[in-house]
């Protein structure tokens, strides 16, 4: 079983995206180069900054982090990017 991420990233404007992904050197250096394989959402918001990622149990706990974490508000995602805020570490916690 391969192992999966939750990551953040911080465009040059200060706005997060979050995702997921195996590996998160390569997922951020694809968001970098911006066309074809980064998000459409970060494409010419660069210089991009990777300001979060935490290794989780499978895909389907990192899927359910990233939409959890995608319903948060500002402030929350900051907590967590600060380490005031830790993520649930099992699909129970993460509101499976």
């Amino acid at each position: 079983m391969s192992q999966w991420f939750i990551y953040m990233v911080r465009t040059a404007k200060g706005a997060l995206y979050a995702g997921i992904t195996t590996d998160v050197a390569r997922r951020f250096a694809e968001h970098q180069a911006g066309a074809p394989k980064g998000a459409r959402s970060l494409r010419g918001k660069g210089p991009l900054e990777l300001a979060f990622s935490a290794e989780t149990t499978d895909r389907a706990t990192a899927s359910k982090l990233e939409w959890q974490i995608k319903q948060w508000p500002r402030k929350q995602k900051e907590a967590l990017i600060r380490g005031e805020v830790v993520l649930p570490v099992n699909s129970t916690d993460a509101g499976v």
